[in-house]
């Protein structure tokens, strides 16, 4: 069974987020958490995956969570380990945060043109995913904008919004997402994938280490 190591700082990288990533993977996955504290020099050695999730806040918080790991992050990606961002955690990819990514860049799906929304609360998005359409929980998701990158999912104005490039994944919208956050918005309960979504992610992720 792999190990990811998953980051959490909640709201940020919030623990919902977390909670549904780890209930989404576990059947294959083990899990190590880690969070803005300093971690030991070996923690990341027997990890296959390292896992940065959604959340609410502002990107611009990265410096302040997130000095004592940028480097030694980078190191691993740079060396092999795999990398999956979620909302926030794709966002981090680009080069104002762990700049691991190669020409592809990182934006708001909200500024981007002839988007189907241009508000960033929670909603359901028609998503393509591998030619299927599908409805996904969107918070002011990142979209994937040029490179040389494998893309699983589209928005519906056609710009990713899941891709692989190497040993990065990264995913605007959450497929973590479980029921009770459709509950907590009355718009929401009609979107609900009841655990499709999650499935997805599994399959994303095997690709991921796969690569």
């Amino acid at each position: 069974m792999k190990t990811i190591a998953i980051f959490v700082q909640h709201p940020v990288c919030s623990a919902q987020s977390v909670n549904g990533i780890v209930r989404s993977l576990q059947s294959k996955y083990r899990f190590k958490i880690f969070t803005k504290h300093e971690v030991e020099d070996t923690f990341f050695d027997d990890v296959d995956l390292i896992c940065f999730p959604g959340g609410i806040g502002d990107s611009d918080r990265f410096d302040v969570i997130l000095d004592r790991h940028v480097n030694i992050i980078r190191n691993h990606v740079a060396n092999g380990k795999a990398y999956l961002g979620i909302c926030m955690g794709a966002y981090w990819a680009d080069r104002d945060y762990f700049d691991i990514l190669k020409t592809t860049r990182v934006e708001q799906y909200i500024k981007r043109p002839n988007t189907d929304t241009k508000r960033p609360h929670a909603k359901g998005l028609t998503v393509e995913w591998q030619g299927q359409l599908e409805r996904m929980y969107f918070y002011d998701g990142a979209c994937m904008v040029g490179g040389d990158v494998d893309v699983v999912a589209r928005y519906s104005n056609s710009d990713p919004m899941a891709i692989i490039q190497g040993n990065i994944g990264l995913i605007g919208c959450h497929l973590e997402s479980e029921k009770v956050w459709y509950d907590y918005y009355k718009w929401m309960p009609k979107h609900w994938h009841g655990g499709r979504h999650n499935e997805l992610l599994l399959n994303f992720v095997d690709k991921l280490v796969e690569t």
